[in-house]
Protein backbone atom coordinates (compact mmCIF):
# COMPACT_ATOMS: atom_id res chain seq x y z
CA UNK A 1 0.00 0.00 0.00
CA UNK A 2 1.37 3.52 -1.08
CA UNK A 3 2.54 5.97 2.06
CA UNK A 4 0.68 8.93 2.49
CA UNK A 5 3.93 10.86 2.04
CA UNK A 6 4.27 8.66 -1.83
CA UNK A 7 0.35 9.93 -2.57
CA UNK A 8 0.73 13.27 -1.48
CA UNK A 9 4.00 14.10 -3.76
CA UNK A 10 1.95 12.39 -6.73
CA UNK A 11 -1.07 14.63 -6.29
CA UNK A 12 1.88 17.60 -6.88
CA UNK A 13 4.02 16.23 -9.57
CA UNK A 14 3.18 17.87 -13.08
CA UNK A 15 1.17 16.48 -15.61
CA UNK A 16 4.22 15.25 -18.41
CA UNK A 17 3.78 13.19 -20.90
CA UNK A 18 6.55 12.04 -23.11
CA UNK A 19 6.83 13.10 -26.63
CA UNK A 20 8.93 12.93 -30.10
CA UNK A 21 7.77 16.14 -30.48
CA UNK A 22 10.47 19.24 -29.48
CA UNK A 23 9.29 21.06 -26.75
CA UNK A 24 9.22 24.54 -28.46
CA UNK A 25 6.24 22.84 -31.26
CA UNK A 26 4.41 21.27 -28.09
CA UNK A 27 4.27 25.02 -26.82
CA UNK A 28 2.88 25.88 -30.13
CA UNK A 29 0.82 23.21 -31.11
CA UNK A 30 -0.82 23.25 -27.86
CA UNK A 31 -1.49 27.02 -27.81
CA UNK A 32 -3.05 26.60 -31.70
CA UNK A 33 -5.26 23.28 -30.47
CA UNK A 34 -6.25 24.92 -27.02
CA UNK A 35 -7.33 28.62 -29.16
CA UNK A 36 -8.68 26.39 -31.40
CA UNK A 37 -11.05 23.58 -28.92
CA UNK A 38 -11.98 27.19 -27.33
CA UNK A 39 -13.19 28.05 -30.73
CA UNK A 40 -14.65 24.64 -31.02
CA UNK A 41 -16.61 24.81 -27.86
CA UNK A 42 -17.83 28.42 -28.69
CA UNK A 43 -19.38 27.30 -32.32
CA UNK A 44 -21.09 24.67 -30.54
CA UNK A 45 -22.65 26.20 -28.25
CA UNK A 46 -24.03 29.14 -30.59
CA UNK A 47 -24.61 26.19 -32.97
CA UNK A 48 -27.11 25.26 -30.43
CA UNK A 49 -28.17 28.95 -29.51
CA UNK A 50 -29.57 29.19 -32.78
CA UNK A 51 -31.15 25.54 -32.84
CA UNK A 52 -32.94 26.27 -29.88
CA UNK A 53 -34.18 29.34 -30.57
CA UNK A 54 -35.20 28.70 -34.74
CA UNK A 55 -37.99 29.72 -35.82
CA UNK A 56 -40.02 30.38 -39.00
CA UNK A 57 -41.61 28.66 -41.97
CA UNK A 58 -38.28 26.76 -42.62
CA UNK A 59 -37.97 25.81 -38.46
CA UNK A 60 -37.77 21.88 -38.72
CA UNK A 61 -35.26 21.31 -41.47
CA UNK A 62 -32.46 24.48 -39.83
CA UNK A 63 -33.29 23.18 -36.40
CA UNK A 64 -32.18 19.22 -37.58
CA UNK A 65 -29.34 20.58 -39.71
CA UNK A 66 -28.34 22.72 -36.53
CA UNK A 67 -28.64 19.64 -33.93
CA UNK A 68 -26.86 17.39 -36.25
CA UNK A 69 -24.01 19.84 -36.95
CA UNK A 70 -24.03 20.57 -33.22
CA UNK A 71 -23.14 17.32 -32.50
CA UNK A 72 -20.59 16.93 -34.83
CA UNK A 73 -18.74 19.52 -33.97
CA UNK A 74 -19.10 18.71 -30.05
CA UNK A 75 -17.88 15.28 -31.45
CA UNK A 76 -14.15 16.93 -32.17
CA UNK A 77 -13.93 18.32 -28.79
CA UNK A 78 -12.25 15.34 -26.64
CA UNK A 79 -10.29 14.79 -29.84
CA UNK A 80 -8.82 17.81 -29.67
CA UNK A 81 -7.94 18.00 -26.10
CA UNK A 82 -6.41 14.88 -26.02
CA UNK A 83 -4.31 15.73 -28.71
CA UNK A 84 -3.19 18.38 -26.81
CA UNK A 85 -2.40 15.28 -23.71
CA UNK A 86 -0.95 13.15 -26.45
CA UNK A 87 1.99 15.09 -27.58
CA UNK A 88 2.78 16.65 -23.47
CA UNK A 89 0.80 19.92 -23.43
CA UNK A 90 -1.95 20.29 -21.15
CA UNK A 91 -5.83 21.93 -22.31
CA UNK A 92 -8.18 24.13 -21.50
CA UNK A 93 -9.49 23.42 -17.62
CA UNK A 94 -12.93 26.24 -17.23
CA UNK A 95 -15.12 27.99 -19.12
CA UNK A 96 -13.26 30.90 -18.35
CA UNK A 97 -10.16 29.87 -19.83
CA UNK A 98 -12.66 28.94 -23.18
CA UNK A 99 -13.92 32.61 -22.87
CA UNK A 100 -10.21 33.76 -22.67
CA UNK A 101 -8.74 31.80 -25.92
CA UNK A 102 -11.80 31.81 -28.32
CA UNK A 103 -11.82 33.89 -31.27
CA UNK A 104 -15.20 33.03 -32.49
CA UNK A 105 -18.11 35.47 -31.13
CA UNK A 106 -20.54 34.76 -28.89
CA UNK A 107 -23.88 36.08 -29.94
CA UNK A 108 -26.66 36.92 -27.35
CA UNK A 109 -29.19 38.71 -29.08
CA UNK A 110 -32.34 38.45 -27.97
CA UNK A 111 -33.77 37.15 -31.17
CA UNK A 112 -32.19 36.75 -34.74
CA UNK A 113 -33.48 36.27 -38.08
CA UNK A 114 -33.08 32.22 -39.45
CA UNK A 115 -31.02 33.21 -42.58
CA UNK A 116 -28.91 35.93 -40.14
CA UNK A 117 -28.22 32.59 -37.64
CA UNK A 118 -27.12 30.32 -40.74
CA UNK A 119 -24.86 33.02 -42.15
CA UNK A 120 -23.31 33.87 -39.11
CA UNK A 121 -22.50 30.22 -38.60
CA UNK A 122 -21.26 29.75 -41.95
CA UNK A 123 -18.75 32.57 -41.50
CA UNK A 124 -17.44 31.31 -38.25
CA UNK A 125 -17.51 27.94 -39.87
CA UNK A 126 -14.92 29.13 -42.32
CA UNK A 127 -12.98 31.23 -39.59
CA UNK A 128 -12.58 27.86 -38.20
CA UNK A 129 -11.53 26.28 -41.13
CA UNK A 130 -8.59 29.60 -41.45
CA UNK A 131 -7.54 28.37 -38.04
CA UNK A 132 -7.46 24.55 -38.50
CA UNK A 133 -5.32 25.37 -41.08
CA UNK A 134 -2.64 27.32 -39.63
CA UNK A 135 -2.57 24.90 -36.91
CA UNK A 136 -2.20 22.03 -39.86
CA UNK A 137 0.71 24.41 -40.84
CA UNK A 138 2.37 23.95 -37.39
CA UNK A 139 1.78 20.58 -36.97
CA UNK A 140 3.24 19.56 -40.16
CA UNK A 141 6.28 21.75 -39.84
CA UNK A 142 7.36 19.77 -36.62
CA UNK A 143 6.16 16.29 -37.88
CA UNK A 144 3.03 15.90 -35.77
CA UNK A 145 1.19 13.38 -38.62
CA UNK A 146 -1.08 12.24 -36.17
CA UNK A 147 -2.51 15.95 -35.69
CA UNK A 148 -2.46 16.86 -39.42
CA UNK A 149 -4.31 14.14 -40.52
CA UNK A 150 -6.76 14.79 -37.53
CA UNK A 151 -7.50 18.41 -38.41
CA UNK A 152 -7.22 17.42 -42.52
CA UNK A 153 -10.85 15.18 -41.45
CA UNK A 154 -12.38 18.74 -39.31
CA UNK A 155 -11.19 20.94 -42.42
CA UNK A 156 -13.33 18.62 -44.42
CA UNK A 157 -16.18 18.78 -41.72
CA UNK A 158 -16.33 22.60 -41.22
CA UNK A 159 -16.35 23.61 -45.16
CA UNK A 160 -18.97 20.96 -45.64
CA UNK A 161 -21.30 22.31 -42.64
CA UNK A 162 -20.20 26.04 -44.22
CA UNK A 163 -21.67 24.42 -47.57
CA UNK A 164 -24.79 23.34 -46.11
CA UNK A 165 -25.41 26.52 -44.71
CA UNK A 166 -24.39 28.53 -47.58
CA UNK A 167 -27.12 26.38 -49.51
CA UNK A 168 -29.22 26.71 -47.00
CA UNK A 169 -29.59 30.46 -47.55
CA UNK A 170 -29.73 30.39 -50.80
CA UNK A 171 -33.01 32.23 -52.57
CA UNK A 172 -35.38 30.53 -55.07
Amino acid sequence: MAKKKDLLARRKAPLTTPSDIAPAAVKNITGALNALLADVFALYLKTKNFHWHMSGPHFRDYHLLLDEQGEQIFAITDDIAERVRKIGGITVRSIGQISRLQRIKDNDAEYVDPLDMLSELREDNKALVLSMRAAHDLCDEAGDVATTSLLENWIDEAQRRSWFLFESTRKG
